[in-house]
């Protein structure tokens, strides 16, 4: 009853339901006694909030993951495994889709949170190969979206700047906590010409549907991209930095990527590393190569990137580089579809660069221009267009009026205009394909009936100094979430919330967007103060005058809502520009004309065939749209809500700013929801945990109730004498309407607990008494019976000592009186020894005047002058034998070591084993038998080898469909074995050693073998060689050396009639027979079928 205790822990409690008094301070209070005390979760209800401590805490592991696992909500402490636990129960049990609601500002854990959530459900679901490799995807995907969309703001150093809808088993999020101040879709609308549409921005954030089939096992799911923060490619403030996949790209990739200029070749592997990581090597060995990306690895050379140094502590963008290519191999990207990637990443990047410079035409119209065409030429050159095109299309509009079509220069404001909207549009649509190309990998196939889990991870409302469009746009969102809060949850209080003002100023800045004549920021306030200025949310220095008020902290160009958090003054300045964002037709036809594949799929309305005269969707209007999707996706689901709160604005651990708290307490509404929640009854609980908390305070239920619980429980109350308005009994809960009372409930517990704790103090003290008394008894009686043994025993030993000194004095007595009478009887063995000790020596002298010669075929030695001395002399002969043989070692050269090495190593491998190794003895083993330095026919297979020639023979290989044999020159190095044509002296074949998987030989006299390869080897997937040699014995103990040498394992070597080899159609049952048909020419090979071969030898 851990979790019972910490709710009604008095100073701090864990439910804040039961909060008495019920202030704004005393909720800041109880939140900061919980902080202190490392207890960051505390409950609503059953709405969690959470309190970013800034660092690890012990209570994430697996213990307590079992503590939580299928447990009551309220029997354990707050925690934010209690909401999993019972989402994931109901939806698994009750069939019933959840949806987890996670709110709060820029680091307030709203990510980590997010990942604890998913990390229980991972942790309790269940298990399998299949969900195992879904939950890699998914996880991979982690890094490949997290360097596409993530950046560092002012106030996160990894936030997220777009929104997805994640539909995964078991789905990470990407990202840390986002900023909440970046600046989402700026750009100018374009005054003539029709654009295309610049997806909208969207408050930062994600939600993620979870899938499950029955069972309650993860499948996968399906990412959704809303709108990315696309206007800080082009922009961002100082102290923050663009999306991470630039500077990883520029710190993680190697020279020869960023500035290869011609196609790789065969060693060029470090460049293969950077693209394919190792794992697609023999795909590009065999695919046409990309260009240079044309891309220096200094920072500071990239406008975009605001001329800055990329360095950001505790970051590795080189390491991220690498893990977001190890993460799209295991997703499933081809080596084509990241080299594109990275392509058009590039050319966004140094799009950047283009500058534009001011000239007058000659009718004295202002025009633009290149300054300087090189970064043009580049990137025309990564994406296969012709640089006119790209220069007219940025320099330069056409207009259609009526039937004719006009080309117009620009300026250079609006060139770098187009420009900029060019670089947001390709990177926009670049996210949209990745986001799309993750999702052909993870989302699930299958057509069975699923359940949905959702977690929405979302910025709470932004209050700035100076708001603009895109907090509008954002606390328009959390106004929709706060009305499904109300509608979900406190449906009694639903009228008091639910405003329309901020959906129709959206549907009136789209009118104001579309009207004809002109349009501005003012004739938009106007129509504001127009429409709206009766409605008692909306103010603004036109309505305040109207109604006589007098307000100096309302500018004029602004307006303000009364938001349910508060009060939010907007700016008007940027709100047309912004919902406009258009891009110019001509950019797009000339991104449709290039000839690089991916850049040419983002731009579909760029085909001349395809014109449309449409206008593109408004940013307002998207927005609008994908809110009402998100709406429509979270009513259909059960809610739970989590509220991220951060406790202070250094990033500090276990760091309290009361003040900052009191205003997160104020926007997020938590003194709103605890009323509400207390407009009824402030605690309930279960029958059975209630009557095994309280039964105590009941003659009646104590110590063992045998009834019902809730019988136990009315009994219980009975004899309390509680006011009966004070509670209620329901089908299975217990409703306690005061926390007064609740309170007095406990305070009588723990007096009767400590009534309790005095008795059993007394009984248990009564009976250590008892028994220690009666083991000091028990001990005094023992040690008085051992004392008396002892004592006896000690008489007893006293006693044998004497009598055994007396015995031993008498045996010495009558010894030395018998030695006396004999003592002359020893002297035969003293002259034996003498004896034996002198012809040992004499034998000794001899024999090393008497050596035989040092060679070591000699194997003379004298023999023993006496049989005793047999064993020795056989002994001797051995120890002499050894060292004639070492120092004939210690003088051999290292050439003939090696020989006689080789020798050795053949008698180990073949000695009683082929008929063929005797005749090998007296032959020597040459190594080259070719003459490669001689022949100058051979020089390119000697340049080959180099200094790494191990064996040059000739050889007849086999064929595998028909069994006839070609000849073929085998090069046997250190680390490759070579099959060369003898005719163009060039090779055919090379194969690494490490790919050798084994050796067959027959055991006749014959030269046939088989070269056994492995299927994952290049080589190995065509099958093995089967081949004949004239030095057969040398070939395979020289490739048992080189092997082992390399392997550091002996080479596994088989010395039979019958082997199976793979060939590229199956493997071949392989037999050798003994036969006088084979002839002196070698073995004849004969198919018998597609799976056996025979053949015959001499």
């Amino acid at each position: 009853m851990e979790g019972a205790s910490s709710l009604l822990d008095a100073e701090a409690v864990a439910d804040l339901v039961l909060l008495d008094p019920l202030t704004e301070e005393s909720l800041v209070q109880t939140l900061q006694e919980r902080f202190r005390r490392h207890d960051i979760y505390t409950y609503i209800g059953n709405v969690v909030i959470s309190v970013n401590p800034y660092r690890s805490l012990p209570i994430y592991t697996p213990e307590k993951v079992e503590e939580y696992h299928n447990c009551s909500f309220f029997a354990v402490k707050p925690h934010i495994y209690a909401i999993a636990d019972d989402a994931y129960r109901s939806l698994r049990d009750r069939d019933r889709d959840q949806c987890i609601l996670i709110t709060g500002e820029s680091g307030a854990g709203k990510t980590e949170a997010s990942k604890l959530v998913m990390s229980y459900v991972a942790a309790v679901s269940s298990k399998g190969e299949e969900v195992n490799k879904v939950k890699e995807q998914l996880l991979q995907s982690n890094p490949v979206l997290e360097a596409f969309g993530n950046a560092k703001t002012v106030r996160n150093d990894n936030s997220s700047r777009f929104v997805s809808d994640l539909g995964t088993g078991l789905a990470p999020c990407w990202g840390w906590e986002h900023g909440g101040d970046g600046d989402m879709g700026s750009g100018a609308a374009s005054p003539t010409g029709t654009p295309f549409p610049d997806p909208a921005p969207l408050p930062q954030g994600k939600y993620m549907d979870v899938e499950f089939d029955f069972k309650g096992e993860p499948l996968g799911g399906v990412i959704s991209n809303y709108l990315l923060e696309k206007s800080r490619i082009v922009r961002h403030v100082k102290g923050e930095r663009n999306f991470h996949i630039f500077y990883q790209l520029l710190a993680g990739a190697s020279p020869q990527l960023l500035r290869r200029s011609t196609p790789r070749g065969v060693g060029d592997l470090e460049v293969e590393e950077e693209l394919g990581r190792g794992f697609w090597l023999n795909c590009h060995l065999l695919s046409p190569q990309p260009e240079q990306l044309k891309l220096r690895q200094d920072c500071r050379h990239y406008g975009y990137l605001n001329r800055e140094s990329s360095s950001l502590p505790g970051m590795d963008d080189a390491a991220n580089f690498h893990a977001m290519q190890d993460a799209m191999r295991v997703i499933g990207f081809s080596p084509a579809e990241v080299t594109e990637l990275l392509q058009v990443t590039a050319v966004v990047l140094k799009l950047g660069n283009v500058q534009l410079s001011s000239s007058f035409q000659a009718s004295g119209m202002e025009a633009c221009s290149i300054t300087e065409p090189q970064e043009l030429r580049e990137i025309c050159e990564l994406i296969g267009l012709e640089p006119g095109t790209l220069e007219q299309a940025l320099c330069s509009r056409t207009v259609k009026a009526r039937d004719e079509t006009v080309l117009t220069t620009l300026t250079v404001p609006q060139g770098y205009y187009g420009r900029d909207a060019l670089a947001k549009n390709i990177y926009s649509r670049l996210f949209d394909w990745l986001v799309n190309r993750i999702n052909s990998s993870i989302q699930v196939k299958s057509d069975e009936q699923r359940k949905v889990m959702g977690v929405l991870d979302i910025y709470g409302f932004e209050i700035f100094q100076d708001n603009g469009f895109e907090q509008f746009i954002i606390n328009y969102c959390n106004e929709k979430l706060q009305q499904i809060f109300i509608l979900m949850t406190l449906k009694e209080e639903q009228e008091e919330y639910v405003r329309e003002s901020t959906s129709g100023i959206l549907a009136m800045l789209d009118e104001e967007c579309l009207r004809p004549g002109v349009v501005n920021e003012d004739t938009f306030l106007t129509k504001l103060n127009q429409l709206l200025a009766t409605h008692k949310h909306y103010e603004s220095k036109e309505t305040q005058n109207a109604r006589r008020v007098t307000d100096a902290s309302l500018p004029p160009r602004c307006f303000r809502i009364h938001h349910y958090a508060g009060k939010v003054t907007y700016n008007v300045t940027g709100f047309i520009e912004k919902n406009n964002d258009l891009l110019f037709r001509d950019l797009s036809q000339a991104m449709w004309a290039a000839r690089h594949a991916l850049l040419r799929s983002l731009f579909p309305e760029g085909d001349p065939q395809k014109v449309s005269l449409k206008l593109p969707p408004t940013a307002g209007f998207q927005f609008k749209s994908s809110v009402a999707m998100l709406m429509k996706n979270l009513y259909s689901k059960n809610p739970n809500y989590i509220r991220c709160i951060k406790p202070n604005d250094t990033k500090s651990a276990m760091v309290f700013t009361p003040e900052l708290v009191l205003a997160q307490v104020r926007y997020l509404g938590l003194l709103e929801n605890v009323r509400v929640r207390r407009a009824g009854y402030a605690f309930r609980q279960l029958y059975g945990p209630f009557l095994q908390r309280y039964k105590m305070l009941n003659p009646r239920t104590w110590p063992r109730w045998d009834g019902g619980d809730r019988e136990g429980a009315e009994v219980l109350l009975a004899g309390l004498a509680f006011p009966a308005e004070e509670l209620a009994f329901g089908h299975t809960k217990i409703f306690i309407r005061s926390p007064r009372t609740l309170f007095d409930l406990e305070r009588q517990r723990q007096e009767r607990v400590a009534q309790l704790a005095t008795l059993i103090q007394k009984m248990f003290r009564g009976w250590r008494c008892r028994t220690q008394y009666q083991l000091m008894r028990k001990s005094q009686v023992l040690i008085s019976a051992w004392f008396r043994g002892h004592r006896q025993m000690n008489r007893y030993k006293q006693m044998k000592r004497s009598a055994l000194i007396l015995q031993a004095y008498a045996r010495g007595w009558k010894a030395r009186r018998t030695y006396r009478r004999y003592f002359r009887s020893s002297a035969s063995t003293c002259l034996a020894n003498f004896i034996y000790r002198r012809l040992v020596q004499r034998y000794l002298v001899g024999l090393a005047k008497n050596l035989p010669p040092l060679s070591v075929t000699d194997r003379t030695w004298p023999p023993a002058p006496y049989r005793f001395l047999d064993d020795a002399n056989r002994e001797l002969k051995n120890i002499f034998y050894h060292w004639k043989c070492k120092k004939y070692r210690d003088q051999l050269p290292p050439s003939r070591r090696a020989q006689l090495e080789a020798k050795l190593c053949a008698s180990e491998l073949f000695k009683d084993k082929k008929t063929l190794y005797p005749k090998s003895l007296q032959q020597p083993f040459r190594g080259d038998y070719l003459g490669l330095k001689q022949n100058p026919k051979y020089q390119k297979l000697h340049a080959v080898a180099k200094d790494k020639l191990v064996m040059a023979d000739s050889v007849r290989k086999v064929n595998r469909a028909s069994g006839k044999t070609v000849p073929r020159l085998l090069l046997l190095t250190t680390e490759h074995l070579v099959l060369a044509d003898p005719k163009a002296a060039q090779p055919k074949t090379v194969l690494s050693l490490s790919d050798v998987r084994g050796v067959s030989v027959t055991r006749f006299s014959d030269g046939f073998l088989a070269l056994h390869l492995k299927e994952l080897s290049t080589v190995g997937a065509k099958g093995d060689f089967l081949l004949v040699s004239d030095h057969l014995i040398e070939l395979v103990t020289r490739l048992h050396q080189t092997f082992e040498a390399i392997t550091g394992q002996a080479l596994p070597l088989h010395i039979t009639d019958r082997f199976s080899t793979r060939f590229p159609k199956g493997d071949v049952s392989v037999t050798v027979v003994e036969s006088p048909k084979a002839g002196t020419n070698g073995p004849v090979c004969k198919k018998k079928g597609s799976n056996k071969m025979e053949v015959l030898v001499h």
